[in-house]
Protein backbone atom coordinates (compact mmCIF):
# COMPACT_ATOMS: atom_id res chain seq x y z
CA UNK A 1 0.00 0.00 0.00
CA UNK A 2 1.46 3.11 -1.08
CA UNK A 3 -0.19 6.71 -0.09
CA UNK A 4 1.23 10.02 -1.68
CA UNK A 5 0.29 13.55 -0.02
CA UNK A 6 0.10 16.62 -1.67
CA UNK A 7 0.24 20.06 -0.12
CA UNK A 8 -1.14 22.69 -1.94
CA UNK A 9 0.18 25.32 0.73
CA UNK A 10 3.39 27.61 0.34
CA UNK A 11 3.50 26.91 3.93
CA UNK A 12 4.84 22.91 5.24
CA UNK A 13 3.48 22.96 8.81
CA UNK A 14 0.62 25.52 8.81
CA UNK A 15 -2.84 24.29 8.86
CA UNK A 16 -3.20 22.44 5.75
CA UNK A 17 0.59 20.85 5.62
CA UNK A 18 0.19 19.72 9.03
CA UNK A 19 -3.20 18.16 8.27
CA UNK A 20 -2.29 16.42 5.18
CA UNK A 21 0.95 15.02 7.62
CA UNK A 22 -1.36 13.72 10.13
CA UNK A 23 -3.22 11.98 7.32
CA UNK A 24 -0.47 10.39 6.49
CA UNK A 25 0.72 9.12 9.70
CA UNK A 26 -2.62 7.66 9.39
CA UNK A 27 -2.02 5.99 6.56
CA UNK A 28 1.50 4.62 7.87
CA UNK A 29 -0.27 3.58 11.01
CA UNK A 30 -2.50 1.10 8.64
CA UNK A 31 1.19 -0.65 7.07
CA UNK A 32 0.99 2.07 4.44
CA UNK A 33 4.30 3.55 2.62
CA UNK A 34 3.56 7.53 2.77
CA UNK A 35 5.55 10.08 0.80
CA UNK A 36 4.52 14.31 1.11
CA UNK A 37 5.18 16.35 -1.36
CA UNK A 38 4.78 19.97 -1.46
CA UNK A 39 4.20 21.58 -4.57
CA UNK A 40 5.39 24.66 -4.03
CA UNK A 41 9.15 23.18 -4.08
CA UNK A 42 8.33 22.17 -7.63
CA UNK A 43 8.55 24.00 -10.81
CA UNK A 44 5.09 23.59 -12.89
CA UNK A 45 2.57 24.71 -15.11
CA UNK A 46 -0.66 23.61 -15.70
CA UNK A 47 -2.48 21.82 -18.70
CA UNK A 48 -1.40 23.86 -21.60
CA UNK A 49 -4.73 22.20 -23.67
CA UNK A 50 -1.65 20.74 -26.20
CA UNK A 51 -4.06 17.42 -26.25
CA UNK A 52 -1.38 15.64 -26.96
CA UNK A 53 -2.73 13.22 -24.19
CA UNK A 54 -5.64 12.69 -26.57
CA UNK A 55 -3.54 12.40 -29.97
CA UNK A 56 -4.78 9.27 -31.93
CA UNK A 57 -1.56 7.11 -32.11
CA UNK A 58 0.81 9.64 -30.28
CA UNK A 59 3.43 8.61 -28.04
CA UNK A 60 1.76 10.55 -24.80
CA UNK A 61 -1.81 9.23 -25.34
CA UNK A 62 -3.46 9.35 -21.83
CA UNK A 63 -0.17 10.79 -20.39
CA UNK A 64 0.60 14.19 -19.97
CA UNK A 65 3.63 15.26 -22.36
CA UNK A 66 5.07 18.41 -20.07
CA UNK A 67 8.22 17.40 -19.18
CA UNK A 68 9.05 19.33 -15.65
CA UNK A 69 8.50 18.71 -11.99
CA UNK A 70 5.39 17.56 -11.46
CA UNK A 71 6.34 15.05 -14.07
CA UNK A 72 7.61 12.57 -11.94
CA UNK A 73 4.72 12.89 -8.99
CA UNK A 74 2.37 12.12 -10.98
CA UNK A 75 4.04 8.81 -12.57
CA UNK A 76 4.10 7.76 -8.38
CA UNK A 77 0.33 8.69 -8.37
CA UNK A 78 -0.38 6.21 -11.32
CA UNK A 79 1.45 3.75 -8.95
CA UNK A 80 -0.40 4.64 -5.83
CA UNK A 81 -3.18 3.45 -3.94
CA UNK A 82 -4.21 6.37 -2.05
CA UNK A 83 -3.80 10.17 -2.30
CA UNK A 84 -4.38 13.23 -0.09
CA UNK A 85 -4.77 16.50 -1.79
CA UNK A 86 -4.74 19.50 0.78
CA UNK A 87 -5.44 22.98 -0.30
CA UNK A 88 -6.22 26.39 1.67
CA UNK A 89 -8.64 28.08 0.22
CA UNK A 90 -7.86 31.19 -1.33
CA UNK A 91 -11.02 33.74 -2.97
CA UNK A 92 -13.65 30.32 -2.79
CA UNK A 93 -11.04 27.92 -4.79
CA UNK A 94 -7.63 26.02 -4.26
CA UNK A 95 -4.36 27.67 -4.48
CA UNK A 96 -3.25 28.06 -8.21
CA UNK A 97 -0.72 25.70 -7.75
CA UNK A 98 -3.11 23.24 -6.86
CA UNK A 99 -5.45 23.54 -9.37
CA UNK A 100 -2.55 23.42 -11.87
CA UNK A 101 -1.73 20.71 -10.42
CA UNK A 102 -5.22 18.77 -10.61
CA UNK A 103 -5.65 19.71 -14.21
CA UNK A 104 -2.41 17.85 -15.25
CA UNK A 105 -3.49 15.09 -12.82
CA UNK A 106 -6.50 14.15 -14.27
CA UNK A 107 -7.04 15.63 -17.74
CA UNK A 108 -4.31 12.97 -19.57
CA UNK A 109 -7.23 10.33 -18.63
CA UNK A 110 -9.85 11.78 -19.59
CA UNK A 111 -12.05 10.60 -22.85
CA UNK A 112 -14.22 12.46 -24.43
CA UNK A 113 -15.59 9.73 -25.87
CA UNK A 114 -20.01 9.09 -25.11
CA UNK A 115 -20.00 8.92 -22.04
CA UNK A 116 -16.89 9.87 -21.03
CA UNK A 117 -14.37 7.97 -19.75
CA UNK A 118 -11.08 6.96 -18.19
CA UNK A 119 -7.86 5.39 -19.33
CA UNK A 120 -7.02 5.18 -15.32
CA UNK A 121 -6.56 1.29 -15.25
CA UNK A 122 -7.88 0.82 -11.71
CA UNK A 123 -9.24 2.59 -8.81
CA UNK A 124 -6.84 5.09 -6.66
CA UNK A 125 -8.51 6.58 -3.50
CA UNK A 126 -8.55 10.08 -2.72
CA UNK A 127 -9.45 12.41 0.15
CA UNK A 128 -9.47 15.91 -0.10
CA UNK A 129 -8.32 18.55 2.88
CA UNK A 130 -9.34 22.09 2.41
CA UNK A 131 -8.56 24.68 5.42
CA UNK A 132 -10.50 27.94 5.09
CA UNK A 133 -10.56 30.83 7.63
CA UNK A 134 -14.48 31.48 7.63
CA UNK A 135 -16.65 29.71 9.70
CA UNK A 136 -18.61 26.67 8.02
CA UNK A 137 -22.12 28.64 7.54
CA UNK A 138 -20.31 31.04 5.13
CA UNK A 139 -18.41 28.69 3.65
CA UNK A 140 -21.99 27.49 2.60
CA UNK A 141 -23.24 31.04 2.27
CA UNK A 142 -19.74 31.60 -0.24
CA UNK A 143 -20.89 28.32 -2.24
CA UNK A 144 -17.83 26.75 -1.63
CA UNK A 145 -20.08 23.14 -1.26
CA UNK A 146 -19.93 23.29 -4.68
CA UNK A 147 -16.07 23.62 -5.96
CA UNK A 148 -15.56 20.91 -3.23
CA UNK A 149 -18.50 18.49 -4.88
CA UNK A 150 -17.09 19.35 -8.13
CA UNK A 151 -13.54 18.05 -7.25
CA UNK A 152 -14.91 15.10 -5.83
CA UNK A 153 -17.28 14.34 -8.83
CA UNK A 154 -14.41 14.39 -11.35
CA UNK A 155 -11.78 12.92 -9.32
CA UNK A 156 -14.52 9.86 -8.93
CA UNK A 157 -15.27 9.80 -12.83
CA UNK A 158 -11.74 9.47 -13.21
CA UNK A 159 -9.39 7.59 -10.51
CA UNK A 160 -11.69 6.53 -8.00
CA UNK A 161 -13.83 6.73 -4.94
CA UNK A 162 -13.24 9.94 -3.14
CA UNK A 163 -14.09 12.22 0.46
CA UNK A 164 -13.42 15.44 1.82
CA UNK A 165 -12.43 16.67 5.23
CA UNK A 166 -12.85 20.40 5.91
CA UNK A 167 -11.23 22.77 8.34
CA UNK A 168 -12.90 26.02 9.27
CA UNK A 169 -11.97 29.10 10.82
CA UNK A 170 -8.22 28.91 11.21
CA UNK A 171 -5.90 30.67 12.23
CA UNK A 172 -3.92 32.29 9.91
CA UNK A 173 -0.53 33.46 12.08
CA UNK A 174 1.00 32.90 15.13
CA UNK A 175 1.33 36.60 15.98
CA UNK A 176 -1.67 38.91 14.50
CA UNK A 177 0.28 41.88 16.09
CA UNK A 178 2.69 41.61 13.48
CA UNK A 179 0.05 41.48 10.52
CA UNK A 180 -2.96 44.17 9.16
CA UNK A 181 -5.71 41.39 9.90
CA UNK A 182 -8.65 43.40 11.60
CA UNK A 183 -11.04 41.77 10.64
CA UNK A 184 -10.37 38.65 12.30
CA UNK A 185 -10.37 38.26 16.26
CA UNK A 186 -6.78 37.24 17.58
CA UNK A 187 -8.23 35.71 20.67
CA UNK A 188 -11.05 34.00 18.49
CA UNK A 189 -8.54 32.50 16.55
CA UNK A 190 -5.87 31.35 19.14
CA UNK A 191 -8.84 29.19 21.07
CA UNK A 192 -9.36 27.81 17.42
CA UNK A 193 -6.17 26.75 16.89
CA UNK A 194 -5.29 24.92 20.56
CA UNK A 195 -8.54 23.60 20.91
CA UNK A 196 -10.36 23.08 17.61
CA UNK A 197 -7.58 22.51 15.43
CA UNK A 198 -6.44 19.22 17.47
CA UNK A 199 -9.44 17.63 16.99
CA UNK A 200 -9.02 18.14 13.19
CA UNK A 201 -5.65 16.80 13.17
CA UNK A 202 -7.53 13.61 14.63
CA UNK A 203 -9.54 13.52 11.52
CA UNK A 204 -7.12 13.65 9.54
CA UNK A 205 -5.42 10.74 10.88
CA UNK A 206 -8.58 9.12 10.93
CA UNK A 207 -8.88 9.90 7.00
CA UNK A 208 -5.93 8.48 6.09
CA UNK A 209 -6.58 4.93 8.23
CA UNK A 210 -9.48 4.71 5.76
CA UNK A 211 -7.72 5.72 2.85
CA UNK A 212 -4.96 2.59 3.67
CA UNK A 213 -7.92 0.07 5.24
CA UNK A 214 -9.00 -2.75 2.98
Amino acid sequence: MKVIGINGSARKTWNTGTLVAKALEGAAAQGAATELIHLYDLDFKGCKGCLACKTRGGKSYGKCVLNDDLAPVLEKIADADALIIGSPIYFGGVTGETRSFIERLLFPYLTYTIPYGTLFPRKLKTGFIYTMNVTEEMSKQYGYGQMFGTNERYQQMLLGPAETLCAYDTCQTEDYSKVVIESFDPVHKAARRSEVFPQECQRAFELGQRLAGA
